[in-house]
């Protein structure tokens, strides 16, 4: 009798489930696609707790807690938050654009966070762009004081110049007052602008330090030219200098190349990953460099073109000056993308999107509009569409957008998947991915932090997306 009592108290026990917590959600019925490659779980249970996840499971080995706010995902698909290894939340470079929103910087960066939660990137990583806007909206995103995309910042790119210089509109350097010039560029140079490559190593590795001292989430140096792209930026020693104080100091390092002798030199530096991988010019990537990628577990984001935006690009070029190389570029690209899927290099999805200055897409002529991979909000839909019609799966594409990313940037303890103990970031599709990647364009709900985002709301404040209907606010 006593061992049958001990038995069945056991039994209860197991049984009770407690009340929820406040700030407790539990997603409830839908197939669940975690990240990890494995197969999809049908009418499963993924309950998050004060902004992490507590318990992931099927129906039946898992009971919402009582009091639990519930999402009813029948019939849905359940992935993790969806990322973005590379975007700018400030981009352009006009005169205009610069001056009109002067003291309004973060603003803009604010409104663009939003745009992009609302379409689904939970998480996004900016490569380039005016540093103290971006920590102090950064602070305030990460700390949850406003809703946005959480955000990791690198600042400049290590060695260019800031938006009034040669590397992204050498035209205001003539056009604009000595005064604008210096005072917008030192907004985004601070102390890594193009001088850095005058320095022999030992004095670079004294700049390298500060600028990590600036309290930055991961750094970009760029390799060759933004404008040059043939040209190469930094020697070897200078570049493994750079990778060893981002390695001492924890942080990933990461290089903008456009050749393949870049892309052979950053591996050999010893770089955690490489933006825009797929760019090498006219010229496709040597397998021997390929072989390097798998040697070095490097990580490659890519950037690819859809079929309908390569035919865009190639009638384009047609009208280009001799030596222009536009059309064999896009071309290589095709290429690269297609040879790295086959060859298993990791890869992930990168945009390089921001939102565009309206009067910059309105000076566009209306046929060059379509599918531009670089709109903040639509570019990684659109990534998804391109290296679909490269052939990559659809269960790589999404580790590539989820997984993929957490890894690379060293954030896999927290990111990425949809497992317990990690951040509770999650989107509800309403159609299966798996069977057709357009579906994660269908969002039901968008979850950070176990908070599920009111999309209706976003951006809070419209600076660039009120000014014409664009796709920065997919619906």
């Amino acid at each position: 009798m006593t061992r049958y009592l001990c038995t069945l108290a056991l039994v209860c026990a197991c049984l009770v489930v407690p009340s929820a917590a406040p700030g407790t959600l539990a997603i409830v019925g839908g197939t669940l696609i975690d990240g990890n490659g494995g197969p999809p779980v049908p009418n499963s249970i993924v309950v998050a707790e004060n902004g992490r996840i507590l318990a992931v499971g099927k129906a039946g080995e898992i009971t919402p807690p009582p009091g639990a706010q519930r999402i009813d995902a029948s019939g849905k698909f359940v992935i993790p938050g969806l990322m973005d290894a590379n975007v700018h939340l400030m981009l352009g470079s006009s005169i205009e654009y610069i001056v009109r929103h002067e003291g309004r910087y973060e603003d803009l960066i604010e409104e663009a966070a939003q745009v992009a939660l609302k379409n689904g990137l939970t998480t996004v990583f900016d490569s380039w762009g005016p540093l103290q806007p971006l920590l102090n909206v950064r602070e305030r995103v990460n700390g949850g004081s406003v809703p946005g995309s959480r955000m990791f910042v690198a600042g400049n790119i290590v060695g260019f110049t800031g938006p009034f210089g040669h590397d992204f509109n050498g035209a205001a350097e003539t056009t604009a007052t000595r005064a604008l010039v210096t005072r917008i560029n030192a907004i985004w140079e601070e102390n890594t602008g193009p001088d850095l490559m005058y320095l022999t190593p030992d004095q670079l590795r004294v700049e390298i330090r500060k600028y990590i001292g600036r309290g930055i989430d991961f750094l970009k140096y760029g390799a060759t030219g933004h404008r040059e792209e043939y040209f190469i930026m930094f020697s070897p020693e200078a570049q493994k200098v750079i990778v060893e104080e981002c390695h001492r100091a924890g942080i990933v390092v990461q290089t903008h190349q456009t050749n393949v002798e870049g892309l052979r030199l950053v591996l050999e530096a010893g770089v955690d990953m490489m933006q825009h991988a797929d760019w090498t010019g006219p010229v496709p990537i040597p397998p021997s460099t390929i072989d390097l990628m798998l040697q070095k577990k490097a990580f490659a984001a890519v950037q690819p073109l859809t079929a309908k935006r390569m035919e865009i690009v190639i009638r384009q070029a047609a009208a280009d000056p001799p030596g222009s190389r536009r059309r064999e570029k896009t071309i290589t690209q095709d290429q690269n993308d297609r040879a790295l899927i086959r060859s298993r290099v990791p890869l992930l999805l990168a945009t390089d999107a921001g939102m565009m200055d309206p009067d910059a897409f309105d000076s566009m002529n209306p046929a060059t509009r379509a599918e531009r991979s670089t709109e903040l909000g639509e570019g990684h839909f659109l990534w998804f569409r391109a290296m679909h019609e490269k052939g990559m799966a659809p269960m790589d594409m999404i580790q590539a957008a989820t997984r993929n990313i957490a890894a690379a940037y060293h954030r896999l303890s927290d990111l990425g998947t949809i497992e317990k103990g990690k951040r509770a970031d999650v989107v509800v599709l309403e159609a299966n991915p798996l069977d057709d990647i357009e579906n994660v364009r269908r969002i039901a709900s968008v979850i950070k932090d176990g908070q599920v985002v009111d999309r209706s709301v976003l951006p809070l404040k419209k600076l660039l997306s009120v000014r014409r209907g664009s796709s920065n606010q997919q619906e």
